[in-house]
């Protein structure tokens, strides 16, 4: 089962959005004096997701030098061009997990959506192959099409994605 270490701001319902797991799930995994007192620095378990550190496949994503690292148990496997966030819509830096995937999301998302835990972001293809290498997304990261149906076939949900400035 996957940990989650609480953030300034979180309340248990956008922990629940997040990582796309009811609430009442949520709560029955944890025993909470007070579903509505949670303080930053606390541990929630988060059922369905494995560990990440179980998962041999990590992944790194540097906003600064729009790349994507693929590990395989710690060492670079591959790294892949990204687009990111442009001003007002900067793409989030810590840790996540991957939570679910969507094949062939349609519009500007190309041919695979990887959903971050964090809700409205994810890793995705895309339709405009010339914003690679850009800040010119809404946050997400962008791949080639070919990149994130590679990378979407070689990692699980609950891969672990860590977003550096």
């Amino acid at each position: 089962m996957y940990t989650y270490t609480v953030r300034p701001g979180d309340t248990l319902y956008s922990i629940a959005e997040d990582f796309r797991t009811p609430y009442q799930t949520i709560l029955e995994a944890n025993t909470l004096p007070d579903p509505n007192i949670i303080t930053p620095g606390q541990s929630i378990m988060i059922p369905g997701f494995p560990d990440p550190a179980t998962i041999p496949y990590s992944i790194e994503v540097s906003i600064g030098q729009r790349q994507l690292t693929l590990f395989e148990n710690r060492t670079v496997k591959k790294t892949y061009p990204v687009a990111v966030g442009r001003m007002l819509f900067e793409t989030p830096v810590g840790e996540f997990i991957i939570v679910n995937r969507a094949p062939n999301p349609g519009g500007p998302y190309g041919v695979l959506w990887l959903s971050l835990s964090r809700k409205g972001y994810g890793i995705h293809g895309t339709n405009d192959p010339s914003s690679i290498g850009q800040a010119v997304s809404r946050g997400c990261v962008r791949m080639f099409n070919e990149d994130v149906l590679e990378v979407g076939a070689i990692v699980p949900n609950g891969t672990r994605v860590t977003i550096t400035p």
